[in-house]
């Protein structure tokens, strides 16, 4: 059980750490199984101009012509097309062309961006994660929309021994920094990154992670989140 006053202390004193006032009000609610309850207030969404994502026994909006459509169980883990990180790299994979294109999905999530990727014709995308519900979930959504045979999911830290032609990540600022030099080493020569999970007050330090390496593209930005794309520039030949 937990103690709801040292609870609601604990709370208020965190908010005053950072200058914030709070005034907290407890219900006692009957359990349910609160992971999917939100799913009720999940509807058909659109990215760019073919992409839809659509929860599980939702029908596809009539007047949606041409679609590009994704059903989506998001399980326990993190993609719905809902937040502004995700929803940016779902309007980027839909307005270039990803015929051929290898992917990796570094913090794949609910397969949300790599699946993405699959339906609008990339021919194989690995997905990478440190939960293992992420990879569950993943692989249950890829499997209900037809792609399972074209992804692969890896836990983190299994060794990737080939590099990409475009890699998608959509995880926290200070990892992208932390981990420029690796996820470096997974994009070919011209291949493409995109990188998500950026405030705006954050991108200048993600760009110096990465502007060595890569032409970078003007910052794309949607509410107070920034996306990072750029082209890996030529490695330097060794004499």
């Amino acid at each position: 059980t937990i103690d709801q006053n040292r609870l609601t202390q604990a709370v208020q004193q965190a908010a005053l750490s950072q200058h914030i006032e709070l005034k907290i009000k407890t219900e006692l609610l009957q359990d349910q199984p609160w992971e999917r309850a939100w799913m009720e207030n999940f509807h058909p969404m659109r990215f760019g101009h073919r992409l839809w994502v659509i929860p599980r026994d939702r029908q596809l909006p009539s007047d949606a012509q041409d679609a590009v459509t994704m059903m989506l169980d998001p399980g326990l883990a993190f993609g719905t097309g809902t937040h502004p990180t995700t929803s940016v790299c779902l309007q980027w994979l839909d307005g270039v062309d990803l015929h051929g294109q290898s992917v990796i999905d570094y913090g794949c999530g609910s397969g949300i961006l790599g699946i993405a990727a699959l339906l609008l014709g990339a021919e194989s995308v690995t997905g990478i994660d440190h939960d293992p519900q992420a990879l569950i979930a993943s692989r249950q959504n890829a499997d209900e929309n037809g792609v399972i045979q074209h992804l692969t999911l890896l836990p983190t830290g299994e060794p990737i021994d080939k590099q990409y032609d475009i890699l998608l990540a959509n995880i926290l600022a200070s990892v992208l920094i932390e981990l420029a030099p690796l996820l470096t080493e997974m994009v070919k020569p011209g291949g493409k990154i995109v990188l998500s999970g950026i405030l705006l007050d954050q991108a200048g330090m993600v760009q110096q992670a990465y502007e060595e390496n890569f032409s970078l593209n003007p910052p794309q930005q949607l509410d107070d989140w920034i996306l990072i794309t750029g082209k890996r520039l030529p490695q330097p030949s060794i004499d």
